[in-house]
């Protein structure tokens, strides 16, 4: 399992704990800020980034995000390793408000109009100061999101920042993006090794061993443009070994493993590749 999905499924476990309720109020007492070293001043607080910070201790991954309570902090603290974007990403830290200092959540998934979250000390309403953990749709486009901390999983991330395309660890989903597109976190050996005598066809032409044909030089010039060539000359209208090993780095590149890395193209391969780099007569 990715530290990314972990990260998810930590935080949705914790979706319907609730804060203290005393004097007919909500005190912002919580179970959180006494679990993570160093933020123990916190408890009774506003605790949304506490939270954050606890789901990333009990991931075992404190490195990939700030330990803190303030959201400015947040901030700050993904600005200077870099790793801030006005896009979405699975597993990134939204912030939201002016400065990006008012609240904070995790992103479970996003569309082309919302993203989809994990909040701490919010409600029904999606107040910056409420009563527990929800999930949360919010408008993507809306001024009230300020942006995206992207957390350094060893496995990539997956974002929607069109200047992070061809990045090494970045899987490029500009328009949406869930759990199912999460790289595994798990190395894997293609299930069928490049050179066998299996052969893909997708819409009538064929890929692998013994193929030919304009298509096949195609392929290689998108995997090219894709930064994913192993062709010492080339490509060309024979499937060579080259045309299996820069497709394996194409499927290792967007988080693919075990049998969808076997350098052979998949139909869901085939498409990502023509909707990202075209596919020229």
């Amino acid at each position: 399992m990715s530290v990314a999905q972990k990260i998810l499924n930590i935080a949705r476990d914790e979706v319907g704990y609730q804060e203290g309720y005393s004097g007919g109020h909500w005190d912002n007492s919580q179970k959180f800020s006494g679990a993570v070293p160093g933020l123990e001043w916190s408890d009774e607080q506003p605790w949304c980034s506490t939270f954050v910070s606890w789901v990333f201790q009990e991931a075992g991954a404190s490195d990939l995000a700030p330990v803190t309570a303030s959201c400015y902090e947040g901030v700050s603290w993904f600005e200077d390793q870099g790793r801030f974007s006005e896009y979405p990403g699975v597993g990134a830290v939204v912030y939201f408000g002016s400065g990006g200092g008012t609240h904070v959540g995790i992103v479970t998934s996003y569309t082309d109009d919302t993203i989809y979250t994990v909040e701490g000390n919010t409600n029904d309403s999606g107040s910056a100061e409420g009563d527990g953990v929800y999930r949360k749709a919010r408008s993507r486009k809306s001024s009230w999101v300020y942006g995206y901390g992207y957390p350094a999983y060893p496995e990539g991330i997956v974002c929607a920042d069109p200047e992070w395309k061809g990045r090494d660890g970045v899987v490029f989903f500009g328009q949406e993006a869930s759990e199912d597109d999460l790289p595994t976190g798990e190395d894997s050996q293609p299930s069928t090794p490049a050179g066998s005598g299996r052969q893909v066809v997708i819409d009538g032409l064929a890929y692998g061993p013994g193929a030919e044909g304009d298509h096949i030089t195609r392929l290689g010039r998108m995997l090219v443009a894709a930064g994913c060539s192993a062709y010492e000359e080339g490509p060309g209208p024979v499937w060579t070994s080259a045309d299996a090993a820069s497709m394996r780095k194409y499927q290792l590149k967007i988080g693919d493993t075990g049998s969808e890395a076997d350098g052979l193209p998949g139909p869901r391969q085939l498409a990502r590749l023509k909707d990202e780099f075209g596919w020229a007569a």
